[in-house]
């Protein structure tokens, strides 16, 4: 089923055929039958609801009318570690118990005004977009309206966009990483993303195929050069009047990764087509936070390749010499995401000159095992942003949780006796997530013993980025909100964690930096 989805500060004034009513069953109890009563009370009494909404537990959908009005709880179980907004539960819930008749339906969203922004990006994670299913090819309109019971203004008009944004953007990256790779290739997502910096009226630049070899970018040009879809680093930029910060937010795009000659296993390899997980995310958090207005200079930096097997593949022990001008020694060509990240980070300091970089990536299957299915694996070299952006996780769903930073403990992992590095790891079992964070942040500093104004975020999202088989449309919502203080949206920089001031711009302490 394709579904259109809209945003809305209004009750629909018609009673739609299908209606959902969800929140956390302490907010339910705090709203009242009037609230929801246009979408309603045709079929459902003011009794009857007020009996269910007092006796409903924790975790439940309750059916008010059949196949047409259900009622149903987000869990209230959390630990200091998980998102307050519960929105982490709610793709499920609404997939769960959102009747399937008609073709259209309300989902009431019942929530603290603070958790609007988690809840209705998290909505938006139900409905994804990409199927070629030959059956069910029926369409829906699905509206979400919210009920906030700590503050019964409406919504702004200006909310209203930012959220509708906000859900077209993580339905783009889920889609982007749900197509397969012929699809989605090389040139699909290069084209994709020259289409959105066109539409925005930003700055696009392109450097592809063997423009990549003669301008030094051997770590993107080293993975995709075998495959048949030339690999780019495509790179939008926004750069408004009166901007004083330059943020960089670079992006893997592995169109798919078999590992390369380092060839992943038949059980390993299906699902590949995941690992351009971080540059979808990238891709589609920029084109909302443009769209809902950001006062500094941004840039997107996708680092675009496909990971394949032939007779121009790198194979183990090349040396490549990246964007940075450092020179890597393949030990594992299955290794390559950091290596198109370390040409995308140089490309920011270099020719950007970012005062703050932010790369994000499926990166290791070690980031699973690290901080599990549902946050994200963080890396920073800044005491103050990691604290920012934990916060910002709990307060946009897509949560992310600290790794070790040391790299006076971990480098040594990748020591060459032919170059200034390997690409993987000598001991598998020595912090493998935040030692290939690190291998990205070399290409970024030339040394981590001394402070560096570089404000850095590496964030490793390889199972955050779907749940089963489907995309999750993971990132949009956590960039939105980190950054939301530069946005000229009033519901992003209200939730958006303090950051710290003019931090990329002076000298920092060396504890608080690398």
């Amino acid at each position: 089923m394709m579904v259109s989805l809209s945003y809305s500060s209004t009750m629909p004034q018609e009673a739609p055929p299908a209606c959902l009513i969800v929140g956390e069953q302490a907010n339910l109890q705090r709203i009242g039958f009037s609230d929801v009563e246009t979408l309603i009370s045709h079929r459902v009494s003011a009794k009857v609801f007020n009996e269910v909404v007092s006796d409903i537990g924790d975790s439940e959908g309750v059916s008010l009318y059949p196949k047409a009005v259900t009622i149903a709880t987000l869990s209230s179980k959390r630990s200091r570690h998980t998102t307050p907004t519960a929105a982490h539960h709610m793709m499920d819930t609404v997939s769960k118990h959102l009747p399937k008749s008609g073709d259209s339906a309300v989902v009431v969203v019942v929530c603290l005004r603070q958790h609007v922004f988690a809840c209705g990006s998290a909505v938006a994670r139900a409905f994804p977009t990409y199927s070629l299913k030959t059956r069910d090819v029926t369409t829906r309109d699905v509206t979400v309206c919210f009920v906030t019971p700590d503050d019964t203004s409406p919504l702004s008009d200006q909310d209203i966009k930012v959220l509708s944004s906000t859900a077209t953007a993580i339905r783009l990256a889920a889609d982007i990483v749900d197509r397969p790779r012929n699809e989605m290739t090389c040139d699909d997502l290069v084209k994709c993303a020259v289409k959105i910096g066109q539409d925005l009226g930003v700055d696009v630049t392109v450097i592809s195929g063997e423009q990549l070899k003669e301008q030094g970018f051997g770590g993107i040009y080293g993975v995709g050069k075998a495959a048949e879809s030339p690999p780019a680093l495509c790179v939008l930029s926004h750069k408004p009047a009166g901007a004083t910060k330059t943020i960089a937010w670079c992006g893997k795009g592995i169109m798919y990764d078999t590992g390369g000659f380092s060839i992943k296993t038949k059980t390993g390899m299906p699902g590949m087509k995941r690992d351009c997980g971080g540059a979808a995310g990238i891709l589609a958090a920029f084109k909302a936070t443009v769209e809902c207005g950001f006062s500094e200079n941004l840039h997107a930096v996708l680092c675009i390749a496909e990971n394949s097997v032939g007779p121009r593949a790198a194979v183990p022990d090349d040396i490549h010499i990246l964007y940075s001008g450092k020179s890597v020694e393949i030990n594992n060509t299955d290794a390559e995401g950091r290596l198109v990240l370390g040409d995308g980070v140089a490309y920011a300091r270099k020719d950007l000159n970012a005062d703050i970089v932010l790369d994000m990536c499926t990166l290791t299957g070690a980031q699973g095992i690290t901080t599990g299915q549902h946050h994200a694996a963080l890396l920073s070299n800044n005491a103050q942003w990691e604290s920012c952006a934990v916060t910002a996780g709990l307060s946009s769903g897509d949560m992310v949780f600290p790794i070790v930073f040391a790299p006076e403990l971990h480098f040594s992992e990748f020591k060459s006796s032919v170059a200034d590095m390997k690409n993987s790891v000598a001991n598998r079992s020595n912090a493998q997530s935040s030692c290939a964070g690190l291998f990205i942040g070399s290409h970024l500093f030339d040394d981590y013993s001394k402070p560096s104004p570089i404000v850095w975020l590496h964030v490793d999202m390889a199972y955050p980025v779907h749940v089963g088989e489907r995309a999750t449309g993971w990132g949009p919502a956590l960039l939105l909100t980190l950054f939301g203080r530069y946005s000229t949206s009033g519901l992003l920089s209200n939730i958006a964690p303090v950051l710290p001031a003019d931090q990329a711009s002076k000298r920092p302490k060396h504890d608080e930096m690398c």
